[in-house]
């Protein structure tokens, strides 16, 4: 195990070293060529078997191709690019892929995934290396825009789309394995995204007819803007409602539970009427669980100090949930903007994706699969407030799934995007086992012939 542990902390430094960091509307063809060779150098045999498509972003799909194919393909997921680092605000640097005394390995990415990105792949070069042979078709997706909203995960899955591919299963990050994911759950848990909100993105402007700051009128732009985000603050526009997840995932956490809290998530079903009603005044996950949301992000008035602006916009961040998409929503929020006289912009949308079913014999196995590699742990279902690439990969397949099978503190969650991004080097053998029995699982039996 010491000596697995070292060989793939070596390679994951090698991963974490090379800067990925995606720019907006800017194609980096050399960065991610370099990451390429990177790839190349720690996983030779996957490189050697798979046929290779590459975008000119950088953008990979890779397919391990089965001699006989007796099922469905299955597709793995996890992005080469990260978010930028400020390294003068890291106890080690963001690019250094540093190992601590502890066994901890930092730098960008190590959880924002890369380090699932090397499970898989390892995962593969395990398997090819040990002679298996796939009785179905195995996908990696790997873009290189996953945090600029990039065309590489649409491209990949238009690609198959076009070739009439129907996946049994993905898998892409999510989830991760953690301990008391939610106040109070005294254990640790293994967090499978089944449902996944819509995102979208809009921009507020209120006109006006600007002047000196000396003698200002009434209800020019400024005001206007903040009566209507006070508005939306103090009373939320948007309806609560229990949905399946978000209540497994309660009944499932309250038997870890004491006390009343415990009783009312254990039974999470016969008191889904109050919850609906309390978990949005408990905190804001628990309101994002049940409820669209909005989040105002950007704005800008005058260039001057003493100028009244004669435009000034908001703009916000939406998170659209299942039971209240994209329509209803924007009829809610064009609503309030011409009450408070602006002028609404639709800049992006993206329509919730289908709740996945954790009935369903593909979310069984996954679960037996963490049980296996996992035995102390409780597999739970739950609703991501996130988006991920796998959200354009559902026309593919009923059975999307947002999980990571890497055991992660609180510390090292709450560092993804932020400071001091850093991973245990003892989860990497468990993530890499976990993909080859998920990988020969889906392998198994005759359930996902394509004649059926």
């Amino acid at each position: 195990m010491e000596n697995r542990v070292n060989v793939f902390s070596q390679k994951l430094q090698k991963m974490i070293q090379c800067e990925t960091v995606s720019v907006k509307d800017v194609i980096q063809k050399e960065k991610f060529a370099r990451f390429h060779e990177v790839l190349k150098e720690n996983f030779p045999s996957v490189f050697a078997t798979c046929s290779i498509h590459t975008w000119e972003d950088g953008s990979l799909l890779l397919k391990w191709a089965a001699k006989a194919p007796q099922g469905e393909p299955i597709l793995l997921m996890s992005h080469q690019d990260v978010v930028a680092a400020n390294a003068k605000d890291w106890k080690h640097a963001p690019f250094s892929g540093d190992i601590d005394k502890e066994g901890n390995i930092w730098g960008r990415g190590t959880v924002d995934t890369k380090g699932s990105l090397f499970c898989i792949f390892q995962a593969l070069e395990d398997l090819m290396n040990e002679g298996f042979q796939p009785t179905v078709d195995v996908y990696i997706s790997s873009s290189s825009g996953e945090e600029i909203i990039g065309p590489g995960a649409m491209a990949a899955s238009k690609l198959l789309q076009d070739e009439k591919v129907h996946l049994q299963l993905v898998l892409d990050e999510g989830g991760i394995i953690t301990y008391e994911p939610l106040a109070g759950a005294k254990g640790t848990f293994a967090m499978i995204g089944c449902l996944e909100k819509g995102t979208g993105n809009y921009k507020f402007i209120a006109h006006g007819k600007g002047g000196h700051a000396s003698a200002p009128g009434k209800n020019t732009p400024l005001p206007r803007l903040g009566a209507f985000m006070n508005e939306i603050e103090r009373h939320n526009p948007f309806t609560a409602k229990m949905n399946p997840i978000t209540q497994e995932m309660l009944t499932r956490m309250g038997k870890t539970m004491k006390g009343a809290q415990g009783f009312l998530f254990r039974h999470a079903k016969a008191f889904s009427p109050l919850l609906t009603k309390v978990l949005p005044k408990a905190s804001p996950v628990g309101n994002a669980l049940v409820s669209t949301t909005i989040a105002f992000t950007t704005a800008k008035g005058s260039d001057g100090l003493n100028v009244l602006p004669q435009e000034a916009f908001v703009t916000a961040n939406v998170r659209f949930i299942q039971h209240q998409g994209v329509e209803e929503t924007t009829k809610i929020l064009g609503k309030l903007a011409k009450k408070h006289n602006l002028e609404m912009q639709i800049i992006n949308t993206t329509q919730p994706c289908p709740i996945v079913d954790f009935h369903s014999e593909e979310y069984h196995m996954l679960e037996d699969t963490i049980k296996e590699l996992f035995p102390n742990v409780i597999p739970c279902p739950y609703a991501m407030t996130g988006g991920t690439d796998s959200r354009f990969f559902t026309p593919l397949s009923g059975n999307v799934f947002r999980f990571v099978p890497l055991e992660i503190n609180q510390q090292q969650y709450s560092s993804i995007h932020g400071v001091d991004e850093n991973i245990g080097i003892a989860a990497l053998p468990k993530g890499v086992d976990f993909y080859k029995v998920l990988v020969r699982k889906c392998c198994q039996g005759n359930a996902h012939r394509k004649d059926t």
